[in-house]
């Protein structure tokens, strides 16, 4: 029975970090704070009750000489099987972290469509953008996700910029 005791106690240690959800990096936080107050409403926050979000990202620093990439993908449930995705460039300018949004979708997993994901909302660009944004959002399904209270994201940040494409026009 002691054994047992001790097996038990020792399984559960184990298992825990197993079950806990990893710290939400902070380049994360930092550009889903822009994806949530800017005036495009990116994650359509203002037409929503959510109080959580389902995140998921890839910082590229190789794929594009001398550009940083953020790739985030915001699930519509915990499944995975749609959401939205942003092509953030990433640069720094006295201190600040500048997020400048370059790109989203809307996708939704699909068998018979482009790397099985279909865009319901296509990004701007052709063929080529869309295959770089499958890529994207195939390696952001092998890693992490993060439950992100919405509310760690409203209040204004001192060290972030944020920008966009649709700043632009």
């Amino acid at each position: 029975m002691k054994r047992y005791s001790i097996l038990c106690l020792l399984f559960t240690s184990l298992s825990a970090p197993l079950f806990a959800q990893e710290k939400t990096p902070v380049l994360l936080l930092n550009a889903a704070h822009c994806l949530a107050v800017e005036k495009q409403d990116w994650l359509g926050l203002t037409r929503s009750n959510a109080t959580t979000l389902n995140l998921g990202y890839l910082f590229d620093t190789k794929s594009y000489l001398d550009e940083k990439i953020l790739f985030v993908v915001d699930y519509f449930d915990t499944a995975g099987h749609g959401g939205k995705v942003f092509t953030i460039f990433v640069s720094e300018r006295s201190g600040r972290q500048i997020f400048d949004v370059q790109n989203n979708a809307r996708f939704m997993k699909s068998k018979k469509s482009i790397g099985s994901i279909e865009f319901v909302e296509p990004p701007l660009g052709g063929t080529g953008t869309q295959e770089d944004l499958v890529a994207a959002i195939k390696r952001i399904e092998r890693g992490p996700r993060f439950t992100v209270p919405v509310k760690d994201l409203l209040a204004p940040s001192a060290v972030t910029q944020c920008r966009s494409y649709a700043d632009k026009k």
